[in-house]
């Protein structure tokens, strides 16, 4: 009997847990997005693991070090996210986050890289949660088909506490990942 009260809670909880994960949708996703509003500054060297970005002479020399290395604010009578990476530095980029169509089923992004390109995307609602906002390029598009060095992923992975954010960029060439692609770590600005 216990045996069978313990597999009927392990199959509830696996069951909650997986629809949980499928629910997402793009209200889900553009509310996560939002919820990143404000300013962020670049973590400390020593805490900016899994990545050489941070060395990039144009990071090194920002202003002052609680200069803001990413914001995130909404505009467009908050129909669009806007997200500033590395402002006032030359390798400042932005990508603009909204509704795809009108009915909004899906979160589209386009990112304004250093790579002098645009590639676009779409939220990816299986792989996101409040934690955790994934989005893939969006292969109906030339760029994300292309042999092109472009940014093909971006993850935005946000702390518990909401005072810390690692933000990826992807990069692919010749239709596969490179392995030095720009991953940073902020902390959310008080």
């Amino acid at each position: 009997m216990l045996k069978k009260i313990i597999f009927h809670i392990l199959l509830t909880a696996l069951l909650t847990t997986s629809s949980h994960a499928e629910e997402a949708d793009a209200y889900d996703v553009y509310e996560w997005m939002s919820s990143l509003k404000g300013e962020w500054k670049l973590s400390p060297v020593d805490k900016q693991e899994g990545t050489d970005s941070y060395k990039h002479k144009a990071i090194v020399h920002m202003p002052g070090t609680d200069a803001t290395g990413i914001s995130f604010k909404s505009i467009g009578y908050d129909s669009t996210v806007q997200e500033d990476l590395l402002p006032n530095t030359l390798k400042q980029m932005v990508t603009m986050y909204h509704c795809k169509d009108m009915e909004c089923n899906q979160i589209k992004a386009t990112h304004y890289c250093v790579k002098q390109n645009q590639p676009e995307f779409i939220a990816n609602f299986k792989e996101s949660s409040e934690n955790r906002i994934v989005f893939d390029c969006d292969m109906s598009t030339d760029l994300c088909k292309s042999d092109e060095d472009h940014v093909h992923k971006i993850i935005h992975e946000i702390s518990n506490d909401g005072k810390h954010l690692k933000s990826s960029y992807l990069s692919w060439k010749d239709k596969k990942q490179k392995e030095n692609s720009s991953i940073y770590h902020f902390d959310k600005k008080q």
